[in-house]
């Protein structure tokens, strides 16, 4: 990485730094908040709430347990999956919840494996034909902050998708199903909230430019939200998790531009593949920087943390 790229990359995450101390509310769609809002003991409400606002009229969901959220592969060679959240309702019924930040290309496909691992676990190691194949629901619910899926409505914030008989159009297994939150999609003004649902839609897009908690977001759920959602309540350990994993945030959109930039001058065909080839070496090196900071948290030895993630001692030594 050339010396004005490093420069690049240090402004990027102070002005993250700065960015997180000015704002009243946490942003959700860091991997810290996204944990704190949905995946704690006190966000349990929160996610019951927002949970039955997504299937209300199929499904009431009053309780629910957290799981694991790693999947490892049937072998050592094999692919694992690591989830944001997995939860499991009263009845069985696992949710998947999912943010992604920013296009990825493989995202459907990822969706399908995520969603695969989910259903495959439910077989026992013996006794299979006992069990015949009885499986729970799987639900994968996906937060899309800052692209759209292809092929897809842009006026449509939410894409509730199932298994369906082409010919007919009837649900052919409604116990697997996927709803991707587009949140570019969804646009709605205060006074435009039909809906609870749009409610918490709007909260959460907008929760990092609330100075005050609005009185049009008023209920139980909402004094949940609001409470794990202030900065101020963070203790200063988690005050600087949320403000590494803002930094890693700001690196990626870093990336992301940096690789469009590169294509509009290259030009597409070229550019593109030059962009993001250029652009993935930025996120690998934002990604070392996020792993060296958490080891550095831990009093790792800095020669093993140049071994582990390839950074210098003297890049390592000059993380704060």
């Amino acid at each position: 990485m050339s010396e004005e790229e490093s420069v690049a990359m240090r402004a990027s995450q102070k002005k993250a730094k700065l960015k997180a101390k000015a704002t009243t509310f946490i942003d959700p769609f860091v991997d810290f908040s996204f944990k704190r809002l949905f995946a704690s003991d006190e966000s349990k409400p929160i996610l019951i709430g927002l949970l039955n606002h997504l299937f209300v009229g199929r499904k009431l969901i009053k309780s629910i347990e957290y799981g694991r959220n790693e999947y490892p592969g049937e072998n050592a060679e094999e692919g694992g999956a690591v989830i944001d959240v997995i939860c499991t309702d009263a009845d069985g019924s696992k949710f998947i919840l999912e943010v992604q930040r920013g296009y990825q290309k493989y995202f459907k496909e990822r969706a399908l494996f995520y969603a695969s691992r989910v259903i495959s676990e439910q077989a026992p190691k013996g006794g299979r034909k006992d069990w015949a194949y009885e499986l729970t629901e799987v639900y994968l619910l996906a937060f899309l902050e800052d692209f759209n899926l292809p092929d897809c409505s842009r006026t449509e914030y939410v894409q509730d998708i199932c298994l369906t008989n082409r010919y007919t159009g009837k649900i052919f297994y409604d116990k697997l199903g996927f709803i991707f939150i587009e949140m570019l999609n969804f646009v709605k003004k205060p006074d435009e909230l039909e809906t609870n649902l749009d409610k918490w839609l709007y909260a959460l897009k907008h929760l990092t430019e609330f100075k005050k908690r609005p009185q049009y977001l008023s209920g139980p759920e909402f004094d949940q939200l609001f409470n794990l959602a202030s900065y101020a309540n963070l203790t200063k350990k988690e005050k600087e998790m949320y403000n590494t994993s803002l930094k890693y945030k700001w690196d990626n959109k870093n990336v992301l531009d940096y690789a469009i930039g590169e294509a509009e001058t290259k030009g597409k065909a070229k550019g593109i593949a030059e962009g993001i080839a250029e652009g993935k070496a930025k996120g690998e090196y934002a990604k070392a920087i996020e792993i060296a900071l958490k080891l550095k948290a831990k009093n790792t030895h800095l020669d093993e943390i140049a071994e582990l993630t390839d950074l210098s001692i003297e890049e390592i030594e000059a993380l704060v």
